[in-house]
């Protein structure tokens, strides 16, 4: 299927809402809840297979018109500079997932400064443009560090993709709003949150990750639907390249519920993909959301007043 006989598939998909795709550039070996068992650094020694897995999801969204934000480590863009210049050159957003992998919950604010500055100058000198998006390793955003939103914001980021309004045993805040908004109030940087159903007073995940990957197929056809038609909003779903690998390297000794939640389906994933992207319209987050970030004001870099940072 040509590019031009993707995009007018595209134009024929359910409804009139257009969704935001967003993939997480990280490795199989980088995932937090692998952390305890390999450590940092090991990391160049390690087989890295994400160059290869972002050539198949590039090639993926072609097919299907798609396009979609790519919220990459800078890590990954330190050693794979020709695979950042790819998603650029493809067309899709390039945006910040940090440098190493670290969580902010586990960062004090001159470490996450550092952090998001060191990221975001390696992903715009290797990609060749402006980077205004982030999203947090593991949605490790929540209410005991939203001064972190300040930071993002005064180092250039226009939103964030970092707090996900769930119950869930290693991120989540859900008390947030399900959709975008400002969290440090009015002139704060702009939150698009993950995709979540409202069901019985409750937000039940509906962005992808493991979710994806457990339940059928139906049940998150069916959540975004839902998201379009009952809440008219656009839906923001994620994954990661190592979610369509089942060939990676298993790593010995983590614990079952670790072990069910990072291999389950991963054979699956990649046809349910192709299903997601033939059902839905598909884009970046920064041209979904463009008229919520217009409305957004511009921080230049100044000094922050978060604490640590002087």
């Amino acid at each position: 299927m040509t590019t031009e006989q993707g995009q007018a598939r595209a134009n024929r998909r359910i409804g009139g809402v257009i969704n935001a795709m967003t993939v997480d550039v990280e490795d199989y070996f980088q995932v937090s809840a692998l952390a305890p068992h390999i450590p940092r650094e090991s990391w160049s020694a390690r087989q890295c297979r994400v160059e290869r897995n972002l050539d198949r999801i590039l090639a993926l969204f072609d097919r299907h018109g798609a396009r979609g934000t790519f919220f990459t480590l800078g890590w990954i863009a330190e050693r794979y500079p020709g695979a950042v210049r790819r998603i650029v050159d493809c067309g899709h957003e390039l945006a910040s997932h940090g440098y190493g992998h670290e969580r902010v919950s586990d960062l004090d604010p001159d470490a996450f400064h550092a952090d998001i500055t060191r990221a975001k100058g390696l992903l715009e000198d290797v990609g060749g443009v402006a980077v205004h998006g982030y999203r947090a390793p593991s949605f490790s955003i929540g209410r005991s560090n939203l001064w972190a939103l300040d930071l993002l914001a005064r180092t250039g980021h226009r939103y964030s993709s970092s707090i996900y309004p769930v119950h869930h045993d290693h991120y989540g805040m859900p008390e947030a709003p399900r959709h975008p908004h400002r969290p440090t109030g009015e002139g704060g940087i702009l939150e698009v949150p993950p995709a979540t159903l409202s069901l019985a007073g409750r937000n039940l995940p509906a962005a992808g990750g493991g979710y994806f990957r457990l339940l059928p197929y139906a049940a998150s056809r069916q959540a975004l639907r839902r998201i379009n038609r009952a809440d008219a909003q656009p839906a923001v779903f994620y994954f990661h390249p190592w979610e369509i690998d089942p060939g990676q390297p298993r790593i010995p000794g983590i614990g079952l519920k670790t072990r069910f939640r990072h291999y389950l389906n991963l054979h699956r994933m990649e046809a349910r993909l192709e299903r997601l992207l033939a059902d839905f319209q598909w884009d970046r987050m920064d041209r979904v959301f463009a008229s919520a970030l217009q409305q957004a004001p511009s921080h230049p870099e100044a000094p922050a007043t978060a604490p640590g940072l002087a």
